[in-house]
C-alpha cells in the first residue's frame, strides 16, 4: 500500500489533472481534499477531453474509486451538472462517494461572491465568482450546510433556515438586492439529497478502511501551492489550504500515512486573477507562451498571466508542501524559442532572496522585488509526446537539471504534451 499526494506548486493550472488520471491507473482510489468549483482539470484520453471542476480526475478510471472530501465545498448543482454531462458521455458513477461532512455552496454564496467582488472595484480579488469565499466563511463562522444535512429535510430545515436568513439580511441590508426564496433553496437541496443519498457517506471511515486493505490511495489538490490561505501570496489567495497539510484537515488521512508528495510545477509560470507575479511577462514573449501552451482558465475562460519560471516561488512551495518529488510540466510548450530564462533569486535594496517572501503579496512591496535571471539556450526540436529522458534536446535537459539543482528536490516525471501517454516517467513510478 502506498499513498500519494499530487499538489500544484505554483499559482494553479499546473496540468495535475493529467497527472492525476495518469497515476490512477495504478491507483485504487482518489481523494480530492480542497477547493470547489473554482478549479478546474482537463484530461485528454485519446480524441476525448474532459474538463472537471468537483469530481475527481480519475472518474475516467471506472475502476477507481474516488472520494470528494471534507475540505471540499459542493455545489449542489455544479456537481450535478458535470454527473450529467459525463453520463452523456458513458461515465458511471458506481464509485463516486462525497463525504458526509463537506460543506455546500449555495445560491446566496454565489450572489454574495460577485456582489463583493463588484463592490471592491479595482481592489477585487479575481475571485471565480462561484461562492467559494463566502461558503468557507460560513464554515468557518459555524452557521455552514454539510451534505449529511440534505439526507433529512427535518435535519435540513433546522440548518438551512437561519442560514438563509443570515444571506437574505446581506443581501438586502448592505447590498440593497433581492433575498433568496427559502423554498426553492430546500427543494434544491432536497432534489441533491434524494439524487445523491447513497453516494454522501463517512469518508473518513471509508480511507480507514482502504488503507487496511493495503489500497494505493492518491489525493487530488486543487488550484496551487502559492494560493494557499496561510503559505500563498495573500490576499490574493483561494480560500482553503490546497497544499499537502490540506490531506489532513481536508479528507481526515493522518499525515505520518503519507509516503509521497509530488509537486506539479509548469516549465515557466501562470497565475489567473489579480495579484504579485514578479516574473509576468506583459508582452509578446507572454502572448507567445499564453497562444502555445493554450493559457485559459478551464473554469473562467480567462487568460492566464504568464512568466518566466520562478524558482525562489517554487522553492517556497517545495518546503511548506514537504515536496518529495517534482512533476514538471509543458516543457514542450518552450520548443522553438530562442532562449529560456530561469528566475533564480530575487533582489531588494541589494540584498538576495531565494525564498519568496511573505511580504511579496503586499501591492507596493512587491513592485520592489527584482527577479535576477539565468539564460539558457533554447532548442528548435518538437518534443511534443516524448516518453524518453535521453531524447529529450540537450537544452531541455539542461533545465530540468537546473530546476533539480536549485530546488534540491528531484523530477520524478516529466509531461511533455496534453495526452495521457506523454509522460518521461524518469523514477519508474508506474512500476514501483
Amino acid at each position: 500500500m502506498s499513498s500519494r499526494v499530487i499538489v500544484g506548486a505554483q499559482w494553479g493550472d499546473e496540468g495535475k489533472g493529467k497527472i492525476t488520471d495518469w497515476l490512477a491507473q495504478s491507483s485504487d482510489v482518489i481523494v480530492r481534499y480542497a477547493g470547489g468549483s473554482n478549479a478546474g482539470h482537463t484530461v485528454v484520453v485519446g480524441d476525448e477531453k474532459y474538463e472537471l471542476h468537483l469530481i475527481p480526475s480519475g472518474i475516467i478510471h471506472e475502476e477507481t474509486e474516488c472520494i470528494i472530501g471534507s475540505g471540499v465545498v459542493v455545489d449542489p448543482a455544479v456537481l450535478m451538472e458535470e454527473m450529467d454531462k459525463l453520463i452523456d458521455r458513458g461515465i458511471d458513477f458506481d464509485n463516486l462517494y462525497i463525504s458526509k461532512r463537506a460543506h455546500l455552496v449555495l445560491p446566496g454564496h454565489r450572489r454574495l461572491d460577485n456582489l463583493e467582488e463588484d463592490r471592491k472595484g479595482e481592489d477585487k480579488i479575481g475571485t471565480t465568482g462561484r461562492g467559494i469565499g463566502p461558503a468557507y466563511a460560513d464554515k468557518v463562522g459555524r452557521r455552514g450546510l454539510r451534505a449529511i444535512d440534505v439526507l433529512s429535510e427535518a435535519r435540513l430545515e433546522e440548518r438551512l433556515k437561519p442560514l438563509v436568513n443570515y444571506h437574505n439580511r446581506l443581501l438586502v441590508d448592505i447590498y440593497e438586492e433581492t433575498p433568496l426564496d427559502y423554498e426553492e433553496v430546500k427543494e434544491e437541496l432536497l432534489r441533491f439529497g434524494r439524487r445523491l443519498e447513497s453516494r454522501i457517506i463517512d469518508a473518513v471511515i471509508k480511507l480507514e478502511n482502504l488503507r487496511r486493505q493495503d489500497s494505493e490511495i492518491l489525493f487530488e489538490g486543487a488550484q496551487g501551492a502559492l494560493l494557499d490561505l496561510d503559505f500563498g501570496t495573500y490576499p490574493y489567495v483561494t480560500s482553503s489550504n490546497p497544499g499537502s497539510g490540506g490531506v489532513s484537515t481536508g479528507a481526515g488521512f493522518g499525515p505520518t500515512r503519507l509516503d509521497e508528495v509530488l509537486g506539479v510545477c509548469k516549465a515557466y509560470i501562470t497565475r489567473v486573477g489579480e495579484g504579485p507575479m514578479p516574473t509576468e511577462l506583459e508582452g509578446e514573449m507572454g502572448e507567445t507562451l499564453r497562444q502555445k501552451g493554450g493559457e485559459f482558465g478551464v473554469t473562467t475562460g480567462r487568460p492566464r498571466r504568464c512568466g518566466w519560471l520562478d524558482l525562489p516561488a517554487l522553492r517556497h512551495a517545495v518546503n511548506f508542501n514537504g515536496l518529495t518529488s517534482l512533476v514538471l510540466s509543458k516543457i514542450d510548450v518552450l520548443s522553438g524559442l530562442d532562449e529560456i530564462k530561469v528566475c533564480t533569486s530575487y533582489r531588494k535594496n541589494g540584498e538576495l532572496y531565494e525564498f519568496m517572501p511573505a511580504e511579496i503579496s503586499a501591492k507596493v512591496s512587491s513592485s520592489n522585488f527584482t527577479p535576477e535571471y539565468e539564460t539558457l539556450s533554447g532548442w528548435d526540436e518538437d518534443i511534443e509526446g516524448c516518453q524518453n529522458y535521453s531524447k529529450l534536446p540537450d537544452s531541455a535537459q539542461r533545465l530540468v537539471e537546473l530546476i533539480e539543482k536549485e530546488t534540491q528536490t528531484p523530477i520524478s516525471l516529466i509531461s511533455t504534451g496534453p495526452e495521457r501517454e506523454a509522460i518521461i516517467d524518469r523514477a519508474g513510478i508506474l512500476n514501483n
